[in-house]
């Protein structure tokens, strides 16, 4: 499962400006204005996405005023500097106090900002974590007047939605403090996993096999010749250590933290994880292991965010995240910080809380949306100039957070995505954001063979392509059913640390995945969690009560990855931050073991045969078996070395043993 596919949600926030509302607001401010180049989505370039009026003048809309932090040059410099394995200055992390007393905006700058946005009219609510960010809440002429430009309703898929029809503006008074302004669309910055209670049972059908090829689908007709095995019931937390060499390691994560972030907060999240961990032989969470530091009702200053973004549709995301961490890492703390919504200024909000906080080194992020929405030559988009859902100002405001990490050795963890290149999503080939972001460590995905002894038998890229039964032969239903994100950014630039390992960029832009990790909900994890159970299963009765299933996504890759990097990092004993240079710095060979798996390296079979309950819980309803293949990822391919389905590959005992001996 990976919420990183965008349910566009439109939700209309309100706006409407008056020209001489703008006038009276540039002469209260004292003069001029200073323009928020970028603030403007790209998106209304597409002639398909028609204007149809305003906001009304007395609609409440909300907002975040990003601040800038002080002397950012400075601070992204330092951020380099202090995650390259090159630099002199790598490893020389700064303190939290330290980074506030360098580079945080300072409370007489805060003050600046917040006397500009009450003059304005607003209401100032809460103030982000270290200053970055001040919420504000105003009737839509009030925040078009105080942001100097006009919120346009606009006809997008169907739906009314807001946004801003020009770049905003502040006035020159504090147009040197303001960084970015957030909210005032909800058109790509809303990621997707109604009450909140248990989601609907899922239950694995069988047979299925204990191990990959334990069980071969013998009574069932051949694939192109050959007899599949049954897809495996879902590796538990033994088989994925084995297969990673964490078990070879002898590490657990002791003495590390890690961080989620997901939207919302489920709660039986704690109770799962434990009753998962001692189904399957790991010890339950701890006292103080586990700790939940997520929103309360009414944090969010988006509208209606539970209908918006599924609701209960994000616990199994968040069960599964808990539970790979703790699978990879079985000593380690984790940190779970459910935003208020699925909104990506909310869920940003979480990590500049995380990187206040800075318990966690490590931060891992399931979800993410599509950078560029659909377009066609005569919408005014075009290959060279996509229209794109991501503006600058929003990836100012990530950097200002992401900067921050870096610098206290805090690095960010994002899933690839489940759409493969996105053109069949999106109707664009482009990465997702935020994993194209080249200041985060973007996890791809494979499809795991595990063995009888918990060994790898074999890695490759995941990318599937469904067949249904039909009578006596397999029939291809959907050439591309899912695979694993990747692909080169058009908006971001080839990172430093990418040059001589990423060999066949033909674009010159960031190459996404950096490392992979199981994905394929075929050959996926087995998590358990509370649902809701309609019918018997072998799980008890109708009802809601605990009970397992197989899942995969590169939302469980990311948590999979940092799980290893807690362990990576007990093994150092230290921090490794933003892990992307170091992760290139060892794409050699160790005493001729290669440090990552090549997907290349072993053939795997065509794929698998999965049974399905047509029902989702018993086999009242009967059986579904379907092939599911492997490696066959829209236009992304696995090849050896670095590749846009798995980047360089995927984490060996011989990544552990290097950091533990020191070579970084």
């Amino acid at each position: 499962m990976h919420l990183t596919g965008a349910k566009r949600a439109a939700l209309a926030l309100g706006g409407a400006l008056l020209l001489i509302a703008i006038a009276t607001a540039a002469a209260a401010a004292g003069g001029g204005r200073h323009k928020i180049d970028g603030s403007k989505p790209q998106w209304e370039a597409n002639t398909h996405f028609k204007q149809i009026g305003t906001v009304p003048d007395g609609k409440r809309v909300s907002a975040k005023v990003w601040l800038a932090p002080n002397d950012q040059a400075a601070l992204e410099s330092l951020a380099q500097a202090v995650s390259d394995p090159g630099s002199s200055q790598y490893g020389a992390f700064l303190t939290h106090d330290q980074y506030v007393s360098r580079f945080a905006p300072t409370q007489a700058q805060l003050a600046s900002v917040e006397q500009w946005l009450h003059g304005a009219g607003l209401n100032v609510g809460a103030v982000g974590p270290d200053n970055h960010y001040v919420a504000v809440t105003g009737s839509a002429s009030a925040i078009a007047a105080a942001f100097g430009t006009q919120l346009g309703l606009f006809e997008v898929e169907g739906k009314q939605v807001q946004a801003p029809t020009s770049d905003l503006s502040v006035p020159d008074s504090v147009g040197g403090l303001v960084l970015a302004v957030t909210g005032l669309t909800p058109v790509g910055h809303v990621v997707t996993p109604a009450d909140l209670g248990a989601p609907d049972a899922f239950v694995n059908a069988t047979p299925c096999s204990a191990y990959y090829g334990e069980k071969v689908a013998t009574t069932l007709p051949k694939f192109k010749g050959k007899f599949l095995p049954y897809a495996p019931c879902g590796y538990t937390p033994q088989q994925l250590r084995g297969a990673y060499g964490v078990t070879d390691s002898h590490l657990t994560g002791a003495g590390q933290t890690v961080a989620i972030t997901d939207a919302f907060d489920a709660p039986t999240l704690q109770s799962d994880a434990s009753t998962y961990a001692v189904r399957h032989g790991d010890p339950a969470f701890g006292g103080g292991q586990f700790s939940d530091r997520s929103a309360v009702e009414g944090d969010s200053t988006n509208p209606d965010p539970i209908n918006a973004c599924g609701g209960n549709g994000w616990y199994g995301e968040q069960t599964l995240d808990v539970e790979a961490v703790h699978a990879m890492a079985p000593a380690a703390n984790v940190v779970y910080y459910g935003a208020a919504s699925c909104y990506d200024d909310d869920l940003l909000a979480k990590l500049a809380q995380a990187t206040e906080e800075d318990d966690a080194s490590i931060v891992t992020n399931s979800w993410g949306e599509p950078t560029v929405i659909a377009n066609d030559p005569a919408d005014g988009c075009t290959e060279q100039t996509p229209c794109l859902t991501i503006d600058q100002t929003l990836v100012d405001a990530y950097h200002s957070v992401i900067w921050q990490g870096a610098v206290e050795g805090i690095g960010f963890y994002f899933s690839s995505g489940d759409a493969g290149d996105e053109g069949q999503n999106a109707g664009y080939v482009h990465p997702d954001f935020p994993a194209g972001d080249p200041w985060v460590t973007a996890v791809g995905g494979t499809s795991l063979g595990v063995d009888s002894s918990n060994q790898r038998l074999f890695e490759t890229g995941w990318g599937t392509s469904r067949w249904d039964l039909n009578g006596s032969s397999w029939t291809q239903t959907v050439p591309f059913l899912y695979g694993a994100g990747g692909g080169f950014s058009q908006i971001f630039q080839e990172p430093w640390y990418q040059k001589g390992s990423v060999k066949h960029d033909p674009t010159g832009g960031r190459a996404v995945p950096d490392i992979s990790m199981d994905g394929d909900p075929t050959t996926g994890m087995l998590v358990g969690e509370t649902q809701s159970f309609a019918g018997s299963s072998v799980f008890g009765g109708p009802g809601v009560h605990y009970g397992e299933y197989r899942v995969g996504g590169t939302s469980l890759s990311s948590p999979l990855l940092a799980g290893a990097q807690a362990v990576a990092q007990q093994g150092a004993r230290l921090r490794i931050g933003f892990a992307n240079p170091l992760i290139y710095d060892l794409d050699v060979k160790l005493h001729g073991q290669p440090t990552y798996y090549d997907p290349t390296r072993k053939k795997p079979d065509l794929g698998n045969i999965r049974s399905d309950f047509i029902n989702g819980e018993n086999a009242d309803g009967g059986i579904r078996y379907t092939v599911r293949t492997f490696d066959q990822d829209s236009s992304l391919n696995a090849k050896h070395g670095w590749d846009d389905v798995t980047g360089l590959g995927t984490v060996t005992k011989a990544y552990f043993d290097r950091l533990s001996q020191g070579s970084r």
